[in-house]
């Protein structure tokens, strides 16, 4: 997906708590791969964009591991649902609800995204 010249100044920014925080630009995100950011608490943000345009936002740790890697991993879908597979232990988290398809019991935090 190769971005107009007008969308390349647009910002990625993430909903926290009441307020809209500036992650990168937009022309920063790669369709298909997975880009991690920093969060003023120092927690670690994954940020994907597909490539039918559409973006989201998770918690990059892994929470099988404990480690920093989500964002290094392999989107895809099943049965429509958008997820990551973590490029450690290969679980595969749903990128809308943060659950892990592999076992219903473990969560990772997601966040509203939005271009702006």
């Amino acid at each position: 997906m190769t971005l107009a010249p007008e969308t390349t100044a647009l910002k990625v920014q993430l909903r926290l708590d009441d307020s809209w925080f500036t992650v990168c630009d937009l022309s920063v995100l790669t369709p298909g791969r997975g880009v991690a950011a920093l969060l003023p608490d120092g927690r670690q943000v994954a940020l994907f964009l597909d490539r039918a345009g559409r973006m989201y936002a998770i918690d990059n740790r892994d929470p099988f591991s404990g480690a920093a890697v989500l964002s290094r991993g392999l989107i895809g879908t099943n049965k429509g649902r958008p997820f990551v597979a973590s490029p450690l232990l290969k679980q595969r988290f749903d990128l809308e609800k943060g659950q892990c398809l592999d076992d219903e019991t473990v969560m990772v935090a997601t966040y509203e995204v939005r271009a702006q």
